[in-house]
């Protein structure tokens, strides 16, 4: 029997076999000639795994090529087993009962999870070229013992079998959540390790993000036939699929389920949701790739508006995130209804769905922006969450304050009060703290976030906003699908603003140095100020003098070996020894600010400014 023809409303993940090498390979080319002696691994992902959209169970085939492109031999590798985090007794559920202040979405809930209800990922068999090996499964790890090491530059293959079981929604993956979606297919298969230049990386999933290897995947998702996919990748059979996704009228599909095929090109992780009340809308970004937004028909009438109005919302965000960091090198990105807040992956976000326009533009503007800071440019986030987040919230706090017309002065203000606030509470700790570490989670969340936008901010008052939009784009085109660390950031940064600023990253990043510059005194023409905080800083200064009029000045700090770009009144250099400085002015003085943008993240605004 023959479906009746479907008018193409959408080409959904649609790319045809010949396309999905994407932008992303021509790109990689190019990125490994700009990062000379710079190696990563490889691994390419092949699984057929077979959804029970009844008992919430999957079975799965994994084929594995690995390819060492490290110096090093290795004796053995490691994969992630994320779901097993979503059980009673499980380090994310101990910790969650422990810490001081646990994430409200997660609390006990691990703890009281039934049988039926806990997530799972085991193991049935796994084989190197043919051979069966050992492993051992750790909690959220499963390592594993070669039958025989991997040479340099050598490829392997492993072929694996194994089954899992979809926790109850709580934190990112999981099924039925508050919204009703059936299932949030996040971290939910075998993920090998990432090796990099400091080793394997088998962090357990105790609550933080994640680090992952490059790649490209091929999966087919069997599922019941009445089920929507909404995911990473380009689907590879639309005229098989139906569901509106098809060119042409399709057959009746055999039996109750319906296989799915995507190909994901160059990405480091892999995601899909699904539900049988999805809606699927799609919207073209003129020169640019295909949005898809997937959201449930169920949703109240104002929660489905919303979702209409975010649609050429994101085109704009987009757009921006183009214009301002880079082409994004895909061809398609998926908004969906699902998880537990909003968490990005590789080519598709899951945020939840009933928001306020301004909450769903928000959300999918801070998810949109970690395609460029995560996941292309992907950083180790359980060591610089901050570069992730942190960049992340800069960009989309600006992006937001252009798409939705806020006009705010600085968009950046409540990152600022935010790290302040931290700064000054005696909890805070360094950003160089493994993410897991932190002794509360709300110091995690300033620090990652908020401290991490005004390393950003910050640097735009330190080398001049137009050398910071600079640094960002020559940043994501040198070191795009790789793993870039705080010292390939600040660096890039040194390079375009010609100036030392090894100093920044160092006190700002790697201590919990505080910036606190005070007006000591003023006699007269005579300025004398005082570095009263640990980390140094150039000033930015205005004086206005008793004739109503006013001037500003710069003052360079001795350790850059330069200055930024600026029509201010030039002074001499203040070397960071030195606790004051003293400069004599033009006219006769009525008051003295310092950062009277401010831009500087000074823990005591108070004695920033003198008035006689």
């Amino acid at each position: 029997m023959k479906k009746s023809f479907v008018l193409l409303f959408c080409l959904s993940m649609l790319l045809t076999t010949a396309n999905t090498k994407s932008k992303a390979f021509e790109i990689e080319s190019k990125n490994q000639q700009n990062n000379p002696g710079y190696w990563q691994q490889h691994v390419d992902y092949k699984m057929d795994v077979t959804m029970d959209v009844n008992s919430f169970q999957y079975t799965g085939t994994q084929q594995l090529v690995y390819t060492n492109n490290s110096p090093d031999v290795l004796n053995k590798v490691y994969y992630h087993l994320y779901f097993n985090a979503f059980q009673p007794g499980s380090e994310m559920d101990v910790r969650s009962q422990t810490i001081t202040d646990p994430d409200g979405r997660v609390g006990a809930r691990i703890g009281n999870l039934k049988p039926d209800e806990i997530g799972y990922l085991n193991i049935s068999s796994l084989k190197q070229d043919g051979i069966i090996l050992n492993y051992d499964v750790i909690g959220t790890i499963l390592k594993v013992q070669l039958h025989k090491p991997i040479q340099p530059g050598e490829k392997v293959t492993f072929d694996m079998i194994f089954n899992g079981q979809v926790p109850l929604q709580v934190r990112r993956s999981g099924r039925d959540s508050s919204e009703g979606v059936a299932l949030s297919m996040t971290q939910w298969y075998p993920k090998l390790v990432e090796y990099d230049y400091e080793g394997w990386h088998p962090d357990p999933y105790i609550g933080r993000e994640f680090h992952g290897v490059w790649g490209d995947f091929d999966v087919t998702i069997n599922i019941d036939k009445t089920y929507v996919i909404g995911g990473t990748g380009y689907l590879q059979n639309p005229n098989e699929i139906g569901h509106g996704y098809q060119t042409k009228e399709i057959d009746e599909p055999k039996g109750n389920m319906l296989s799915w095929h995507f190909k994901a090109p160059k990405v480091h992780d892999f995601a899909w949701a699904a539900d049988p009340d999805y809606i699927h809308d799609t919207m073209q970004v003129p020169n640019g790739p295909m949005l898809h937004f997937f959201y449930k028909s169920t949703l109240a009438d104002n929660y489905l508006e919303n979702w209409k109005k975010l649609q050429p919302k994101t085109v704009e965000l987009m757009q921006y995130f183009t214009d301002h960091i880079g082409e994004y090198p895909y061809e398609q990105y998926s908004v969906i209804q699902g998880g537990d807040g909003g968490m990005e992956y590789a080519m598709s976000t899951l945020i939840t769905g009933e928001r306020k326009l301004g909450s769903l533009v928000g959300v999918t503007a801070h998810e949109l922006a970690h395609k460029w800071f995560q996941f292309i440019l992907a950083t180790n986030e359980l060591k610089y969450y901050w570069m992730d987040e942190g960049f992340t919230s800069y960009i989309s706090d600006y992006a937001m304050d252009a798409v939705m017309g806020n006009n705010e002065g600085n968009p950046i203000a409540s990152s600022y009060r935010n790290y302040i606030y931290l700064a000054t509470s005696g909890k805070e700790q360094p950003l160089t703290t493994q993410a897991d570490r932190f002794e509360y989670n709300q110091a995690y969340g300033i620090s990652a976030y908020s401290k991490g936008a005004v390393f950003l901010e910050q640097l735009a008052y330190v080398i001049g906003e137009d050398n910071l939009k600079e640094t960002l784009k020559k940043y994501y085109n040198d070191f795009k699908f790789t793993h870039p660390t705080s010292t390939d950031f600040i660096r890039t940064a040194e390079k375009v603003s010609n100036l030392e600023l090894g100093w920044y990253l160092t006190d700002f990043a790697e201590t919990t140095n505080t910036i606190d510059y005070g007006v000591r005194a003023v006699s007269g023409n005579a300025v004398t100020l005082e570095r009263i905080g640990i980390m140094p800083m150039p000033i930015d200064l205005t004086i206005t003098y008793t004739d109503g009029t006013t001037e500003d000045f710069y003052i360079p700090l001795r350790m850059m070996y330069g200055r930024k770009p600026s029509t201010a009144t030039p002074l001499s250099d203040w070397a960071w020894a030195y606790p004051t400085y003293t400069f004599q002015a033009s006219k006769t003085i009525k008051s003295v600010q310092i950062d009277p943008n401010e831009k500087m993240a000074d823990v005591n605004k108070v004695n920033n400014k003198f008035e006689m």
